[in-house]
């Protein structure tokens, strides 16, 4: 997805806002039941990366774009290969909104600010009458879209910041298992892409560690992405805030969020949150815009296996078209230019079609 701009050194971010082995020989029937089943396990990894499992990748339709991630895997894996990659070194990076999950018409975390601004204005009366708060409570969509980027940072500021750790974490987890999209009527967390999931599993199931990447808040996407994504909270990484450490009137240490921006993790800041936050380069890259080629570039700067791929939302009537690559309609958010288009040709990048590469768009289908 497309990412904004920081708004200085001591500021939050606009992006926040809008915000492997051969297969064994048969074994002996009284071999123990834990070395039957690893052996077992072993073989279903082999098998998978040389994409014969029947479950591997089931909802992608064969092409260059699945043939593609089923050579990465074998490549990397297969212990003969000459561009095998030992298994401390596997690992891949995914952004989130628009390359995991659907970000049209608005970016989940945007809408949970704003469903935010009702319980911050009962906690903070002087703000009704105050805009863009009071713009926020009159309901008027119209006039919610013409918000200002300041606006918007002060939504922003009012509702991911100034609170325990705590207390932001349990009030995002309530939002997440309730709040449901607009079009489809179902959860956000119902509209992950299934081809991705699969992804996902395919990579750990072949001794990759996956990780998020996300212009999105850290801490937001930490609160769900276990359950999720099966990618536990420390293996995302996202745009992050500062935090202050106090103690409570009893004495027990507590953090509280700030509203100081420590990581822009957009664009450029993709790659410098890697290095900082994960410390390997990925051997496999996942986005959908402008604002993760430079997590893929950086990706294919490394030696070896590579794998780098764009979702392009190409499939109106399963999903969203928007581009404005391949004349698609323009977009402020999840923006695919031409030139990304090209940089991805030039660069031997796979770009995903959502229309003709996916089987299924969500597991509801």
């Amino acid at each position: 997805m497309s990412r904004g701009l920081p708004t200085g050194r001591g500021g939050l971010g606009r992006r926040t806002l809008l915000q492997g082995l051969a297969v064994l020989p048969a074994l002996p029937p009284l071999l123990p039941a834990a070395a039957r089943a690893q052996a077992k396990g072993q073989a279903q990894v082999q098998a998978q990366a040389q994409g014969t499992s029947p479950v591997a990748l089931a909802s992608w339709n064969d092409g260059p774009a699945k043939q593609a991630i089923l050579d990465f895997v074998h490549a990397t894996t297969d212990p003969a290969s000459p561009r095998f990659v030992p298994v401390e070194e596997r690992i891949a990076t995914f952004d989130q909104d628009g390359t995991l999950w659907v970000e049209h018409p608005i970016y989940t975390q945007v809408v949970y600010c704003l469903d935010r601004v009702p319980a911050v204005v009962a906690e903070k009366p002087e703000l009704r009458d105050r805009e863009p708060f009071r713009t926020v409570l009159s309901g008027d969509r119209a006039a919610i879209a013409r918000l200002s980027m300041h606006d918007l940072e002060q939504i922003l500021v009012a509702t991911l910041t100034g609170m325990p750790v705590e207390t932001f974490e349990a009030e995002a987890r309530k939002w997440i298992a309730t709040a449901r999209h607009p079009r489809w009527d179902r959860r956000y967390t119902d509209l992950t892409y299934q081809p991705m999931q699969e992804v996902l599993q395919y990579l750990r199931d072949n001794g990759f560690k996956t990780f998020i990447v996300t212009g999105g808040g850290q801490d937001f996407v930490r609160v769900y992405s276990q359950p999720v994504y099966g990618i536990p909270p420390e293996q995302v990484v996202g745009t992050a805030t500062g935090t202050r450490f106090g103690y409570d009137k009893d004495g027990r240490p507590f953090l509280t969020k700030e509203p100081t921006l420590l990581l822009n993790d957009d664009k450029a800041g993709k790659p410098e949150g890697i290095h900082l936050e994960i410390g390997r380069r990925p051997h496999a890259a996942f986005g959908n815009s402008t604002g993760d080629r430079e997590m893929l570039e950086y990706t294919g700067a490394g030696d070896g296996a590579r794998l780098m791929m764009l979702v392009l939302h190409d499939d109106a009537q399963r999903e969203y078209a928007y581009g404005p690559a391949q004349g698609l309609p323009d977009s402020r958010i999840g923006t695919f230019t031409q030139a990304l288009h090209d940089e991805a040709k030039k660069n031997g990048w796979t770009v995903i079609s959502m229309k003709n590469d996916w089987k299924r768009v969500f597991a509801f289908e």
